[in-house]
């Protein structure tokens, strides 16, 4: 991949993510809880209180499959078609995009990778970068963030589909045996 910072966002029952920046994966205190960032939840548009029993409405609370399946009373591949359908995957969107905003703004990765059972749906990483673009409003000038070919590089599916995950850890337990 070549990439010296990334992060990867898995949003399936729940949502976890990881980041690499310098070349070396990021660990602080603790392991990074990409799932509970804070974003700005709009009770009059969604007023779902969320799922998180911590936090209620952070980014796994409101954006989770499991929040999907409990907001919309079906898990989301099974969704009718319809505008009940577009109004959960332009929520979705629009929940995921605030998050990537402040993924962006902190970490500055040179791409950021979604992946995950939820993330599958194929209308919603486009909706994700659109509505990217539109919440950075210019602020930030990489034409990574504001052209639309270079965007479509910059969020994109994970290279490895499902098996991403079982790589990562591999990738970890190397890492560990190696002394890294």
């Amino acid at each position: 991949m070549g990439l010296d910072t990334f992060c990867y966002l898995t949003v399936g029952t729940g949502i976890g993510g990881g980041a690499v920046a310098g070349g070396r994966l990021l660990h602080g205190l603790l392991h990074p809880e990409f799932g509970h960032i804070r974003i700005p939840h709009d009770r009059a548009r969604d007023p779902f209180a969320g799922i998180c029993p911590y936090h209620g409405d952070c980014l796994e609370g409101l954006a989770s499959g499991e929040a999907i399946r409990q907001r919309w009373g079906l898990p989301g591949q099974e969704l009718a078609a319809g505008p009940a359908r577009e109004a959960a995957w332009e929520l979705e969107a629009s929940y995921l995009a605030l998050a990537l905003v402040n993924v962006t703004c902190v970490l500055s990765p040179e791409r950021i990778i979604v992946g995950g059972g939820v993330a599958r749906q194929p209308t919603l990483l486009p909706l994700v970068r659109q509505r990217l673009r539109e919440l950075l409003a210019g602020y930030l000038r990489a034409p990574e963030l504001t052209q639309p070919q270079a965007l479509d590089r910059f969020i994109v599916a994970p290279g490895l589909g499902g098996n991403s995950g079982v790589i990562g850890a591999i990738e970890l337990a190397r890492d560990a045996a190696a002394g890294r």
